[in-house]
C-alpha cells in the first residue's frame, strides 16, 4: 500500500503520538478537531489530567515497552519551560521498600507498582500549544478546527471522510477521538461490525474526597497510590487519579456531566480526591459499554436537577440516607455544580456494595479514609470503547482510548507512536 494522504480524526494524546512520528515520513497529514481552535479544544485526557506514569500494571491491555513509555514522558516534559521541568513532581507507587505494601496486601488489596510524573493541570494548556506550534509549522501538516467528522466509509481501496461541510478521500485514516468520540466510533462499527473484538467492560464509581492530613504520609511517599481489590460481589474495584491538595471538577459531555478531579503544579486546597471505580464485565447480548455508562451518568444528572452531580457523606451512603448537611470536610467542587442527595439511587446495588466494602477496607489500612463525613461525588465513569481490531483493515486504524485498548495519556500517546512506526 502506498500512502501519501492521511486523515487523523481528533487531536488528543493518541493523535499527538501518531503525528509526532509520521510527520517525519513526508506524508500529507490532515488533522480534524471538532473544537474551534487549540485553545478551546475538548481534549479531556490532556486538559484535565497531568499525571504521566510508567507501568506494566495499568493503562491498558497493550504490551508497550518501558522504553517507549519513557520516551512519551520525556516528550511531554521537554515541552515545559526550564523552571517547570524542575518542578515536575515524581513518585513511585509501592516501591519494593514501601512500608505500605504489606499493610495493604494483608487486607486483601493488590498494590500496583508504577512511576509517576505530575506536570500539573495548570501547565497542560501551554504544553499542548507548544506541540501544536511544532506541528502547524510543518509544511505537510494541516489542521481543520471546527470540523466534526460524521462518517468514515471505505470507497474502493481508499477511505472517504465526511463532515457537514467536508467530504474527501484519503489513503489512510486514523481515528483518535478518545472516549468522548464514542458516537463516531459506534457509527463506524455499525457499518463494519467485524471490527469489534469485544464489547463488555465499563468502569463506574465515585470521586472520593478526604482531608489532606488523613493521607499526608501516603501522599508524601508515593504521591499517587494505586490499589485494587476483588470485592465479595466478584467485581474488581480500584483507586484512580489521586490528587493531593486538588480539586473535584465536572467532566462535561454533550448531553450529561460526570465528576473528575485534578491537581495543579502548586497545592491549592486542604483536601485530597481520588476515584474509586468498579469494573464490570458483561456477556452477550450486551454490546454498548459507552451507552450503559452514559445512562448511569444521565440518571445522576436527573436526580441532581440538571447538569450537576450528587454529593453525599460516606456515613449517609452506608446508611442509604440522603445527605442534608455536610460535616467537617468541605467540598472543593463549586456549590452550583452539585446537589446533596443519595448516591444509592444512582449506582446499581452490586456496584454500591463493592464500593462500600472497598472503603471499609481502606479504612483498616489508613483509618481516616473511612471517616463518616468524607465526601462521595457521583458518578465518575471511565468510558472504554469496544475493543477494536486494528489488524482488520490495512488503512483504517483506531488509536488511544477510542480503540478500547488504552486508558491513559502515556499508553494512548505510545499507541499512536507504535502505529505510526508500523506505517
Amino acid at each position: 500500500m502506498i500512502v501519501t494522504k492521511i486523515a487523523v480524526v481528533g487531536f488528543g494524546a493518541a493523535a499527538i503520538g501518531f503525528v509526532s512520528e509520521v510527520i517525519k515520513k513526508g506524508h500529507q497529514i490532515h488533522i480534524f478537531e471538532r473544537s474551534k481552535d487549540v485553545y478551546s479544544s475538548s481534549i479531556s485526557g490532556i486538559r484535565s489530567d497531568g499525571k504521566l506514569f510508567m507501568s506494566n500494571g495499568m493503562g491498558g491491555d497493550l504490551d508497550i515497552p518501558m522504553e517507549v513509555q519513557r520516551e512519551v514522558i520525556d516528550y511531554y516534559i521537554t515541552k515545559l519551560g526550564d523552571s517547570d521541568r524542575e518542578n515536575v513532581k515524581t513518585g513511585v507507587s509501592f516501591s519494593k521498600d514501601s512500608e505500605y505494601f504489606e499493610m495493604f496486601y494483608s487486607k486483601g488489596f493488590e498494590p500496583v507498582n508504577s512511576h509517576f510524573f505530575h506536570i500539573g493541570t495548570d501547565k497542560l494548556a501551554s504544553v499542548l500549544k507548544k506541540i501544536y506550534d511544532e506541528f502547524v509549522t510543518s509544511k505537510n501538516v494541516k489542521f481543520h478546527f471546527g470540523v466534526k467528522i460524521n462518517n468514515v466509509i471505505f470507497q474502493d481501496k481508499k477511505i472517504r471522510v465526511q463532515a457537514e461541510n467536508f467530504d474527501e478521500v484519503f489513503d489512510y485514516v486514523v481515528v483518535a477521538v478518545g472516549r468522548s468520540g464514542h458516537k463516531l466510533v459506534n457509527r463506524i462499527v455499525e457499518r463494519y461490525p467485524e471490527l469489534v473484538l469485544s464489547a463488555n467492560v465499563v468502569d463506574i464509581g465515585i470521586r472520593y474526597e478526604v482531608p489532606n492530613h488523613v493521607v499526608k504520609k501516603l501522599n508524601e511517599e508515593m504521591y499517587e497510590f494505586k490499589v485494587r481489590m476483588r470485592a465479595k460481589t466478584g467485581y474488581m474495584v480500584r483507586t484512580f487519579c489521586n490528587n493531593p491538595s486538588g480539586k473535584v471538577v465536572l467532566e462535561k459531555y454533550d448531553d450529561f456531566v460526570t465528576v473528575n478531579g485534578h491537581s495543579n503544579s502548586r497545592a491549592e486546597t486542604s483536601n485530597t480526591n481520588f476515584a474509586i471505580l468498579c469494573s464490570t464485565s458483561f456477556t452477550e447480548p450486551f454490546n454498548d459499554p459507552v451507552g450503559y455508562g452514559s445512562y448511569i451518568s444521565k440518571l445522576g444528572n436527573i436526580l441532581a436537577g440538571g447538569r450537576k452531580v450528587l454529593l453525599q457523606t460516606y456515613e449517609d451512603f452506608v446508611k442509604c440516607k440522603r445527605t442534608k448537611k455536610l460535616g467537617r470536610v468541605k467540598p472543593t467542587l463549586p456549590n452550583d455544580a452539585y446537589v446533596l442527595g443519595d448516591v444509592n439511587l444512582v449506582l446499581p446495588r452490586r456496584i454500591a456494595l463493592s464500593i462500600s466494602e472497598f472503603i471499609e477496607k481502606l479504612g483498616e489500612v489508613v483509618p481516616g479514609l473511612a471517616y463518616p463525613d468524607n465526601l462521595m461525588y457521583a458518578v465518575e465513569v471511565k468510558f472504554y470503547s469496544n475493543k477494536l481490531d486494528n489488524d482488520r483493515y490495512e488503512n483504517l486504524k483506531f488509536i488511544g482510548d477510542c480503540s478500547g485498548h488504552t486508558r491513559s495519556i502515556t499508553y494512548a500517546t505510545a499507541h499512536g507512536k507504535m502505529i505510526a512506526r508500523n506505517l
